[in-house]
């Protein structure tokens, strides 16, 4: 049975690489158009990139809009921007707006509208419904929504925050601890999610990066540890190591907003909900890893502490290979 364990492992670590190589292209587009006066917008296109390689998506605008000057293209390192004005007869209220190719992609597209007055109005164009049709009075619900399941699914396809989360369950043994734990992890990268969203404190996204695996090895280096029999203060208190390697795991969360863009009017609105998103995507990760740990004992004869060992050393592994990957591209 222990080599049917080692060869589910095995798997489990080949699509967490898998789901990691694509990751990139799971960075959501973004789009901001503003209202400059009547009939006229400015349009900013951000599009994700890797090098010298962009997804192939456009914009595409009502027939009545006619660009009103040349387009400026300019590369973020991340992204490829492109910002242009444009005229649309009538204006685009109650007009459709659309993303060509998101279709062929399994990224999101992020929309930003405010009109001349000031408001706002956000949606989240997918591969399923890349269309959207602006409104003359969009409500709070609708950036609300937006963002929070933005959260939601920033936190289930971070394939490295998962790792860290699930190497804490296999640390902690008892559901006291867990609580405590994953309420430290919760608080500590909240408050780095919004002080990187608003700009009050940054961290260059490269070493956040790598940072952030080597936490994971951390945390699988404690569990063989305590396999082992040792009672460290990381072991005996986990949540101070939670709440700790949480501060750095916010800044990757907020490098993450930021890039998205924050709405001017909504700030605190969508800035609670995709940390609510986060949550609610973490705590439903958590609830899923519990359950499959509780059939794996009732039907796996391998000991729990070799198995656990096993699963720290493949952890281990996997963000050991991210760590040194991720310095390497500095």
């Amino acid at each position: 049975m222990t080599g049917g364990v080692t060869r589910l492992l095995v798997a489990f670590g080949l699509l967490l690489l898998a789901t990691a190589a694509s990751a990139h292209e799971l960075r959501p587009a973004y789009l901001a158009i503003t209202e400059t006066s009547p009939e006229t917008y400015s349009i900013t296109w951000k599009v994700p990139a890797r090098g010298e390689m962009r997804l192939a998506l456009e914009v595409i605008l009502p027939e009545t809009c006619v660009d009103a000057g040349p387009r400026t293209v300019r590369d973020a390192g991340n992204a490829i921007v492109t910002a242009w004005k444009t005229t649309c007869s009538g204006g685009l209220a109650g007009h459709p707006l659309a993303i060509g190719g998101l279709s062929g992609t399994y990224t999101d597209a992020l929309l930003h509208f405010e009109d001349r007055d000031g408001v706002r109005q956000s949606a989240r164009l997918t591969p399923d419904n890349p269309r959207y049709t602006v409104v003359a009075a969009p409500s709070a619900w609708n950036t609300a929504e937006t963002y929070f399941v933005l959260g939601v699914e920033h936190i289930l396809l971070g394939v490295d925050h998962l790792l860290f989360v699930l190497a804490l369950l296999l640390l902690i043994r008892n559901v006291r601890t867990l609580i405590e734990t994953i309420t430290a992890f919760t608080v500590a990268h909240s408050i780095t999610l919004a002080a990187a969203a608003l700009g009050w404190a940054n961290a260059p996204p490269p070493p956040v990066e790598a940072a952030i695996a080597l936490s994971i090895v951390v945390v699988a280096a404690e569990i063989v540890r305590a396999g082992r029999g040792r009672t460290d203060i990381s072991i005996r208190y986990p949540w101070l190591i939670a709440f700790l390697f949480g501060l750095l795991h916010g800044f990757g969360f907020g490098g993450a907003l930021r890039d998205i863009g924050l709405p001017q009017k909504d700030v605190p609105l969508a800035l609670f909900t995709f940390n609510l998103g986060v949550e609610a995507g973490q705590l439903l990760f958590v609830i899923t890893v519990l359950a499959i740990l509780a059939v794996a004992r009732a039907l796996v004869t391998t000991p729990l502490p070799k198995a656990r060992t096993l699963a720290a050393y493949a952890i281990g592994s996997i963000s050991a290979f991210w760590f040194v990957s991720r310095v390497w591209s500095f």
